[in-house]
């Protein structure tokens, strides 16, 4: 008998036939899943394009409330589909957080994936004949050879699966690691019952002396063995510069084991994923270079602290445990919620890390035409010797607090905050980073938008977290007040008299939130300047001339819209309160930690839950997230939503 995967042809065996059309019938799904995708996508912009359009062109007090059956149809469909996706159990438990499991939605995803798997690996298979052994062995080499395009098409952050699904790659690294999961236990059912058969007919060692491929899978699965455990969140967290470093090595050494594993007939897999790994990497490195190195040097009259490679880059340290960054003279657009990838040389020279942008419009007097600032939290690795660089770069006298960075991106696709009735936005620490760019996005947009109302939510343990914000967070309260839109906001510093601190020292500072000079030595917080840099005659991003920045007063009436707090904020009761006050759709999105994250999931599904008998009756949207935030959408007769897992900012 032909009893080895290398002694045979894949796609010449008697069961190659049923195997390579279970083989194609997978990548016909995949292709019909995308497809319902990029349909639903489509359908939801139409919406959204009619409701802006209701905004500017006609007097309507909830634009978002669908007014047709086939809206009010779409709307139940979506709010009864998305809200059974809401739950999720938390692990409260230190050691053991880790072990919590997915969303509910997601536990539905992968419950479809597996049912597919487990059909393909089981169909017409289980025969208690002869060829039983080598016949499941077949099938699962094969059940397990068809995945791993998807997976690398999964690890890409220019994928064709997130394009045409209208997500970006941070949304489905969840799912890359559970297909990772999948194929190690089809590869591990595959190699079973080769191994078995050989054991019974006493073949053992002569398969792997006889047949090198043998030796080949068995080196396959020890490497994917490896990086499945290795992807396990606690080792992940412990060194994660060196978890990357090594997953992307032992990801090129599968492909090529498992290249010298299988025969000709199925060596088609493996092109398909090696032409997504190379077309990612090439696509990024030719975004790396075009970002950040020019072919003529930058003229300093026309664009202040460009240079011909990278970015320069001011660093300062914030309180104990937050830097900031402005990268100058960056030369492409973002949106608020997306990322960019940041590597600076002088910190690590072999790592680039995700962070998120979190000025949403250019920053003054920085070269503004496009400079970004970036909030980085120090935790341990790459963030808390950023945060050591930037205070020793303090103390070193006549040293400039500048160094050269370089970027890739913008990455992410959040959508347009601007189509909700009401925003509810919930942080907790540098997580405002995220959450007041939307914020000012949406203030400062220039269209007709359908937000009428906002609810803004930042907690902290420390009061210098939130101090960084309180100046752009005034300023906010301003811009809210000239457009009409209410604007509340809502401070909860947790620290034992960290409250009173901020309240005696910062709240008096007028502008700390954006990066500008530094008066005096003895100044550790970064102030906003005064000027708003304009285009000037040159046609350049930066002028010698200027205007006086208007900025708002810190009066009696603008501080009555933010509440503070020294308790835990009572994140089930805010969210409630904006919803019921709001008559059209609402955006609760969320960045924070997990614990957080499942808060407000589990919070919007009982709300969901306590208004479903009006489903469909007053419309619901569609679901969008955006780069490390959980986005839940709610209208008043349901919701929808999608979840994301937080980047590790």
């Amino acid at each position: 008998m032909d009893m080895g995967m290398g002694g045979m042809d894949m796609g010449s065996g008697m069961f190659s036939k049923d195997n390579m059309a279970l083989a194609r019938a997978y990548w016909y799904i995949i292709a019909g899943v995308l497809a319902l995708l990029l349909l639903i996508r489509l359908v939801n912009s139409g919406q959204h394009w009619l409701r802006l359009r209701t905004s500017r062109t006609r007097s309507v007090r909830y634009p978002t409330q669908p007014t047709t059956w086939y809206w009010q149809t779409w709307a139940t469909l979506t709010a009864v589909a998305r809200e059974i996706s809401y739950p999720q159990l938390y692990v409260p438990y230190k050691y053991l957080s880790w072990m919590t499991p997915p969303p509910m939605g997601r536990v539905l995803v992968l419950l479809a994936y597996w049912a597919v798997i487990v059909y393909m690996m089981t169909a017409g298979a289980v025969k208690k004949d002869v060829y039983y052994w080598e016949r499941i062995g077949f099938r699962n080499a094969w059940v397990s050879v068809t995945q791993v395009p998807l997976l690398y098409l999964l690890s890409s952050k220019t994928s064709l699966v997130a394009l045409l699904a209208g997500t970006s790659y941070e949304r489905l690294n969840w799912l890359h690691r559970w297909v990772a999961r999948t194929i190690f236990v089809t590869a591990t059912a595959h190699g079973f019952h080769f191994w078995t058969e050989w054991v019974l007919a006493d073949f053992v060692q002569d398969y792997l002396q006889w047949m090198p491929m043998v030796k080949f899978g068995l080196g396959a699965w020890g490497i994917l063995l490896w990086m499945v455990l290795t992807s396990l969140r606690p080792l992940r967290s412990m060194a994660y510069e060196v978890f990357v470093v090594q997953h992307a090595v032992a990801a090129i050494f599968f492909l090529w084991v498992i290249y010298l594993h299988v025969p000709a007939s199925a060596r088609y897999n493996v092109w398909f994923a090696v032409a997504a790994l190379c077309f990612d990497r090439a696509f990024r490195l030719g975004l790396l270079l075009w970002q950040n190195v020019k072919l003529t040097r930058p003229n300093p009259s026309r664009c202040r602290g460009g240079q011909r490679f990278g970015h320069q880059t001011q660093i300062a340290a914030v309180g104990d445990a937050i830097t900031v960054l402005a990268v100058k003279d960056v030369h492409f657009k973002w949106r608020a919620g997306q990322h960019l990838y940041l590597w600076l040389p002088a910190v690590g020279a072999f790592e680039t890390h995700p962070f998120t942008i979190a000025s949403a419009h250019q920053m003054p007097e920085t070269c503004v035409c496009n400079s970004i600032q970036l909030v980085i939290r120090s935790h341990s690795g790459f963030s808390k010797r950023l945060h050591a660089y930037a205070k020793k770069m303090e103390t070193a006298p006549g040293k400039k607090q500048t160094l050269t960075a370089w970027v890739a991106g913008p990455y992410g696709r959040p959508p347009r905050w601007d189509i909700f009735e009401t925003l509810v936005l919930i942080s907790a620490s540098t997580g405002a980073s995220f959450t007041l760019p939307i914020l000012e996005s949406v203030l400062d947009s220039k269209e007709t938008i359908c937000t009428k109302r906002i609810d803004f939510l930042l907690a902290a343990r420390q009061g210098d977290e939130v101090g960084f914000y309180l100046g752009r967070l005034h300023e906010a309260l301003a811009k809210a007040a000239e457009r009409g839109i209410e604007l509340s906001v809502s401070i909860a510093v947790t620290g034992s008299g960290q409250l009173e601190a901020i309240s005696e020292s910062l709240l008096a500072q007028s502008n700390a939130s954006s990066m500008g000079t530094r008066e005096g030595t003895d100044e550790k917080n970064i102030r906003e300047k005064t000027t708003d840099v304009e285009p000037g005659p040159s046609g350049g991003c930066c002028s010698t001339t200027s205007r006086p920045r208007r900025v708002p007063s810190r009066t009696n009436s603008t501080d009555s819209h933010i509440h503070h707090s020294a308790a835990r904020p009572n994140v089930p009761g805010f969210i409630r309160n904006a919803v019921e006050a709001t008559g059209g759709e609402t955006g609760v999105v969320v960045c924070g930690g997990a614990s957080l994250v499942s808060k407000v999931r589990t919070s919007v599904a009982r709300l969901s839950d306590e208004r479903a008998v009006h489903k469909g009756t007053g419309g619901a949207g569609d679901p969008f997230a955006c780069g490390g935030v959980l986005l839940l959408r709610w209208h008043r007769t349901g919701c929808i939503e999608k979840v994301l897992r937080r980047l590790a900012y």
